[in-house]
């Protein structure tokens, strides 16, 4: 990398840049929210997994409520254990 690309993210139009894309995506929110001690969020709600992005995160509606999982196998498995019940 160059040095003037290292100094680029400094410069104004970067800064612009950047707080024009602050939109938080869900998995950010969620962890977050496992981040602050507020929730379940942060990790996968079968496994315990911590989503490391939002290529790591599947959400699924359960009952009325949004979960999030680490992968379609754990939403499978954790409806499997919710039907056993």
């Amino acid at each position: 990398m160059k040095e003037s690309e290292d100094k680029d993210i400094y410069s104004h139009k970067a800064r612009e840049k950047m707080v024009d894309s602050d939109e938080i995506e869900p998995w950010e929110q969620g962890f977050m929210q496992g981040a602050e001690g507020l929730g379940q969020d942060a990790k996968c709600r079968r496994c315990g997994e911590v989503f490391t992005g939002k290529d790591s995160v599947v959400e699924s509606e359960i009952k009325g409520d949004i979960m999030r999982f680490c992968s379609a196998r754990c939403v499978k498995k954790y409806k499997a254990r919710l039907a056993e019940e």
